[in-house]
């Protein structure tokens, strides 16, 4: 969209009335640089009563509908979703445009992605004016949590990393064995917020991880993964950014 990216809220700050969208997800959009405050457009997509994406192409799946994410998340398209890169920033919106609104902003977390829908000359008309401002995450205490794939094991290692303050997003994971000579090995991105490692051989846990950040910052969770991991286990490290 040239200098715009598209953000999808899934809150409940906007009103039911935006249910009845022609869409399966609709877009609030800003300016893509969002160092300030830029006006944009919003509404509601998914269920009535749902949780917006219902865990969306982040991979955070039920997550999204319990603390601390507690709903307040959105979609974005390709170029804020970054193939799933930008999964776990945050943003800050606010109401500007209707009497209804209360002006009060509120952070909503980036936990899946809206390439756009079919009708939007239809929908276009029931967007409310937005501002938004890409914000630091704070989760108030939460530590990173690594949740294992359930296609995971012993030779096949993939995780996603919740709740990162400061950025949220991530650009880069590795992984550091137990043993003689361990030393960190890159991990790739597998899809969303998942990243892998085929490592060819069993895995020789605990298991340590580093992360960098999208602006470049690395943060290491010692030993976060124990001796006899389970796939589809989640297991919380005593640090964050």
């Amino acid at each position: 969209m040239n200098s715009k990216f598209q953000l999808i809220l899934s809150t409940f700050v906007v009103i039911a009335a935006f249910t009845l969208l022609p869409r399966p997800c609709a877009s609030i959009e800003f300016h893509r640089k969002l160092s300030s405050w830029s006006n944009g457009g919003a509404t509601w997509y998914g269920a009535a009563n749902g949780a917006g994406s219902d865990g969306g192409a982040c991979g955070y799946q039920a997550a999204v509908d319990q603390a601390p994410f507690s709903s307040m998340i959105a979609a974005g398209s390709p170029s804020i979703y970054k193939s799933g890169l930008g999964c776990g920033s945050c943003y800050q919106v606010k109401c500007s445009g209707n009497s209804a609104c209360s002006g009060n902003p509120v952070t909503v977390v980036l936990t899946d992605e809206c390439p756009g829908g079919p009708v939007p000359q239809r929908a276009g008309p029931l967007r409310p004016e937005r501002d938004g401002v890409r914000v630091p995450c704070n989760w108030g205490g939460v530590m990173l949590t690594f949740a294992v794939d359930a296609g995971s094991n012993p030779s096949y290692f993939a995780v996603l990393v919740k709740y990162e303050n400061g950025d949220g997003d991530l650009s880069g994971m590795d992984l550091m064995q137990t043993g003689a000579g361990a030393a960190w090995t890159p991990m790739q991105q597998s899809w969303g917020a998942v990243w892998k490692l085929s490592a060819g051989a069993a895995l020789q846990a605990p298991l340590s991880i580093r992360l960098t950040s999208s602006s470049g910052k690395t943060l290491v969770a010692s030993n976060v993964i124990p001796s006899g991991w389970k796939p589809g286990a989640s297991y919380t490290s005593t640090v964050n950014y």
